[in-house]
């Protein structure tokens, strides 16, 4: 357990990572990018219609019913529409570069965690089940 002190020490790290995460040249690039699509409504409503469809029919395969080569072409249709609108794909490519450092920054610290020690570049590949596993994805 650790003291208030040592949390204090703790909070005031993150403050700093956090810092240094909007400090990040690209960083400014991905906040305009989400800011130009919010205030975007077209680019938005494209993106929740195309999200709804997509959740349509995971749903309807969930369920184990057919798709239709018309369902899955007006789906393919719209993602394509989206990912030709420079304003949504500015947003998507945002939404990916934030999900990656957020995927980084949390194995660092779960590894962290885990070994109770920094980990080393070994201990960060994800390319294999474990120590002794032979299967080398």
């Amino acid at each position: 357990m650790l003291t208030e002190t040592e949390e204090n020490a703790v909070v005031a790290k993150t403050r700093e990572l956090c810092t240094t995460i909007l400090e990040q040249s690209g960083m400014g690039v991905i906040r305009r990018n989400i800011d130009a699509f919010m205030a975007d409504e077209k680019s938005r409503s494209q993106y929740e219609s195309l999200m709804a469809k997509g959740q349509a029919l995971h749903e309807k395969q969930h369920k184990s019913l057919p798709l239709s080569g018309e369902e899955i072409g007006e789906f393919e249709r719209q993602r394509e529409a989206m990912l030709n609108n420079p304003v949504a794909r500015g947003f998507l490519d945002a939404q990916e570069a934030l999900h990656h450092l957020q995927e980084s920054i949390q194995t660092q610290v779960s590894k962290t965690l885990e070994l109770g020690r920094l980990p080393a570049a070994e201990d960060l590949e994800s390319g294999s089940c474990g120590h002794g596993c032979g299967c080398h994805h």
